[in-house]
This record gives structure tokens, C-alpha cells and sequence, in this order.
């Protein structure tokens, strides 16, 4: 259950948690049409730090753009209400979950006579993939779920509704006895996670897939591509096969909530020597750095939000 901060952002007002609420009929509840964003600040020295802020409500705007939706509040007046909401939260580290979605108004398929509305939650979430996952590694499955056809749910918009595609992987995943799913495209290569994107690392390099694989162009994707590059890494975007996975030196996951996270093991095919790699090792520790803003480098990266009260997150 999620511990819950003092209060949200809804419309323009910061609302207590509690009071937080929707119509039933909201447009976005039985059709899935909002967008959203996962974001996180960081427990700093200069106090709470969002990562990639301004990356992340630019994505948010152009999801809405796919989805027709017309955001009314303009990125700079969401970066801002963002910043508000965590430091009203008094959190040293929080999860950040902007939603757009169409609340009561019109029902029906047609989502263009509904209101657009806004809330931005916080609250405290650890690793999403556990302590365990982030420094062991995790086990995963090739779902028998296939990831959307670009044609079909337009992948580079995060859409509510599109992620019961997600979902359907992650659930078959842990009842099997898997931590998490890999999902294929429908030409069957290699996509992404129920909510991470992948990388193989094989004879020194890093490949990982193309944009024209389904998947979503992830922001923490991106700052590893960056990272690895500015290590001296050659980092190749193109298609890969399922077998890859078995055969590479090590297999890492990348995503807001998960992190970045070592895959250890894929269909019972152990990877490696079956603990987590030296570049994914050093790819987390440049990482880690870069959130908590320990590197000079990648300060440009973080938005400290200076906060009169913190509070510890709940035990």
C-alpha cells in the first residue's frame, strides 16, 4: 500500500490525500485515456533533487499530443506545481506521478468533449525491483504476451490504458516465479520490460533496442546511453534477438521506477556467471552518483527543491 504524503496536486490547488477525489463516471476510468508521467527526486546535499524534470514534462506534453489531449497548464506552470507538490510533501526522496486525464464530463469513445484534468502525487517508493534485485540482480521471463504494434497503440506516448499490456506480462511473470517479464515485438525481437527498457552488454559494447522496437524512449534509457558513452562505451540502438539475451556477458534493465537494475538470469538460461557485471556495476555506481548529485558532470540534470521541513520516509 502506498504510504501516502500530506497532500496532491489537483487542478491548480494542493488538495489533502484524502480529499483527492474523482467522479465515477470520469472519462479516463473506463476508457484508459490519460497519459502520465514517473518521475523521482533524490535525497541530496542541497536537499530534494528531481532528475530530468524538464525531460519528463516534455514527454508528458508530446503523449498528450499523440492522444489528442490539450493539457491546460502550460510545462513551465507543471514544472513548477511539481516542485510545489514535493516540497510541500517535506520528503527527502519521493516518486513523482503526474496524471492527465479526462475526468466527468461526456461518455462514449469520443474523448473530445471531456475536461482535461491534472493531479501530481508524491510519495516515498524504494527500488521498485526490491534491494535484493538492484544489488543480486533479477530473474525474468519472455512473456507469452507480445508487446502492441506500433499501429495498433502508439508506443511513444505513456498511456494508462496501454499499459494493461504491461501488466498482463508482469502478472504472468510472478506467478511463474519470475521478479519480471520481457516482452517481444510481434517480429519477435527483443522489446522492453513490463515498465523498464533493456540492455545486453556482449565483448565490451552495449546494445540495446531501437525506438522502432515498440518501446518507449525512456528518459532513464537516454541518461544511461549518456553515462555509458562518456565512460568510453560504444553503445549500438538495433534489433535483438531472444537468444541474444542468453548469449550476452551481462543483461541489465533501465526505468524511473526501477532504476538500473541487473538481470542475472532470463528463462531459467543463467547470464554469465550468473551474478550482475563489471559494466553494469559500473554503470549503477556512475549512475547513483549522477542522481544524488556527487557528479559535477550531470548537475544540469537535477532540480533541487529546497524544502523548510523534511520529514523521514515511512519505515
Amino acid at each position: 500500500m502506498i504510504e501516502p504524503s500530506e497532500k496532491i496536486w489537483m487542478d491548480g490547488n494542493l488538495v489533502p490525500w484524502d480529499e483527492a477525489k474523482i467522479h465515477v463516471l470520469t472519462h479516463s476510468l473506463h476508457y484508459g485515456s490519460g497519459v502520465f508521467e514517473g518521475i523521482r527526486a533524490y535525497e541530496t546535499r542541497k536537499g530534494p533533487a528531481v532528475f530530468r524534470l524538464t525531460d519528463h514534462i516534455a514527454r508528458l506534453y508530446r503523449s498528450a499530443k499523440i492522444y489528442t489531449i490539450e493539457i491546460p497548464y502550460t510545462p513551465e506552470e507543471l514544472i513548477e506545481a511539481t516542485k510545489e507538490t514535493v516540497r510541500s510533501s517535506g520528503l527527502p526522496a519521493c516518486y513523482i506521478r503526474p496524471l492527465v486525464y479526462l475526468g466527468y464530463g461526456e461518455m462514449g469513445l469520443n474523448p473530445l468533449l471531456s475536461p482535461v484534468n491534472v493531479s501530481i502525487a508524491v510519495w516515498p517508493w524504494g527500488a521498485y525491483l526490491g534491494d535484493e534485485g538492484v544489488t543480486h540482480g533479477v530473474r525474468m521471463k519472455i512473456s507469452s504476451w507480445r508487446r502492441h504494434d506500433p499501429n495498433i497503440i502508439p508506443p511513444a506516448a505513456k498511456g494508462t490504458g496501454q499499459y494493461i499490456n504491461s501488466q498482463l506480462a508482469k502478472v504472468e511473470a510472478i506467478k511463474a516465479g519470475y521478479d519480471e517479464a520481457i516482452l517481444l515485438t510481434s517480429e519477435g525481437y527483443v522489446a522492453d520490460g513490463s515498465g523498464e527498457n533493456v540492455f545486453i552488454v556482449k565483448d565490451g559494447e552495449l546494445y540495446t533496442p531501437d525506438l522502432s522496437t515498440s518501446i518507449l524512449p525512456g528518459i532513464t534509457r537516454d541518461t544511461v546511453i549518456q553515462i555509458a558513452q562518456d565512460l568510453g562505451y560504444t553503445v549500438v540502438e538495433r534489433n535483438i534477438a531472444r537468444s541474444e539475451l542468453y548469449l550476452a556477458d551481462e543483461v541489465f534493465m533501465s526505468g524511473t521506477a526501477a532504476e538500473l537494475v541487473p538481470v542475472v538470469e532470463v528463462d531459467d538460461h543463467k547470464i554469465a556467471s550468473g551474478e550482475p557485471g563489471e559494466v553494469t556495476r559500473l554503470l549503477q555506481g556512475a549512475f547513483d552518483d549522477a542522481i544524488h548529485g556527487r557528479s559535477e558532470r550531470y548537475r544540469e540534470w537535477l532540480d533541487v527543491v529546497p524544502a523548510a521541513a523534511l520529514k523521514a520516509p515511512a519505515a
